[in-house]
């Protein structure tokens, strides 16, 4: 914040404001370089993006974390909220409809809301195009399926997952809202690792990664919202 406490925005955005009040209740909140938000400068496919989302400045005191695409038609992405043994860093996919600033917001137990921002360039369209899984013949039987690893680094284990998911967003003519909103990661002893709210801004077949601290196999578990409940085992 500037002296007199008008914040600077990294990527103005005439939407920042409406967002602020809409998904931070308009919490007291700084735009802060340690928060990365990291994104292609264009998107190439705009129905899979890669996002990474870095708060590991702020180990062991963020309570949650929120990420959007402001120009989006449907714009959050994800809720976040890391607890011991999982490190405040995510990677996933999206999908977004045009250019747009890509916001994600830390909550630390202070109660101040620190904002990483960064701009992604696209031909746009990849929140209305058509589903590729859905041409797939036989993909209802693979729904839910879980393809995954873990690969250990120097002090923590990054583990990647792929869900098998239509991710229906409800932009398509004919085809309702139809994705995963909820899932948890559980270590040893069934310990909660993370939590998290997907929202349709999310990419068919929806990609994971999560870097999480010790040893020991790790659980995901998914609902979507059919109800249906999905789980994998990571070792």
């Amino acid at each position: 914040m500037l002296a007199w406490g008008a914040p600077v925005d990294p990527v103005p955005s005439v939407m920042w404001a409406y967002y602020h009040q809409r998904f931070l209740d308009s919490a007291p909140f700084v735009f802060d370089e340690r928060v990365k938000v990291l994104a292609p400068p264009f998107a190439e496919d705009a129905r899979q993006v890669p996002l990474e989302i870095d708060a590991r400045a702020f180990k062991g005191d963020v309570v949650k974390i929120l990420a959007w695409a402001e120009l989006n038609p449907l714009p959050q992405i994800v809720d976040f909220q890391p607890m011991e043994g999982v490190l405040p860093w995510l990677s996933i996919r999206i999908r977004i409809e045009q250019a747009t600033p890509l916001r994600a917001a830390v909550l630390t137990k202070d109660g101040i809301w620190h904002v990483g921002s960064t701009l992604i360039d696209a031909a746009g369209g990849g929140c209305t195009a058509p589903s590729v899984v859905r041409t797939q013949p036989g993909w209802e039987d693979h729904l839910g399926e879980v393809l995954g690893g873990r690969y250990p680094r120097a002090a923590f284990s990054r583990v990647k997952l792929q869900v098998a998911h239509p991710m229906d967003n409800g932009m398509v003519s004919g085809i309702p809202e139809f994705f995963i909103n909820q899932a948890e990661l559980h270590g040893a002893n069934n310990q909660l690792l993370a939590r998290l709210a997907l929202f349709p801004a999310v990419s068919e077949n929806p990609s994971l990664a999560f870097d999480i601290e010790g040893a020991g196999p790790t659980r995901l578990t998914l609902r979507d919202t059919s109800g249906s409940q999905f789980e994998a085992a990571i070792p």
